[in-house]
């Protein structure tokens, strides 16, 4: 799911994305390469999260083992695996 072939560490899906079908897929391919994923209420809040002024309904965070974030994200990453469902 994510650009260059890096592996997905996570993906947020905005539960508010009309028409809803746009988001059937994503949890599938993420169920299917064992990528935990999470939704939030709004894809307004999700595109200010990504830097963007416009509404996102889907965001791949992928990691670069020199950067400084890295075990931030994999925290993260395992603390949405460990949500109840």
């Amino acid at each position: 799911m994510a650009r260059c072939r890096r592996r997905s560490e996570l993906v947020v899906l905005a539960s508010d994305t009309a028409p809803l079908a746009i988001l059937l897929h994503p949890p599938l391919l993420c169920e299917d390469k064992n990528v935990p994923f999470v939704c939030i209420k709004s894809k307004m809040a999700l595109g200010r999260a990504c830097g963007v002024s416009r509404p996102v309904v889907a965001a791949s965070v992928t990691t670069n083992e020199a950067s400084d974030l890295t075990s931030q994200i994999r925290g993260i990453r395992d603390a949405v695996e460990r949500l109840a469902i």
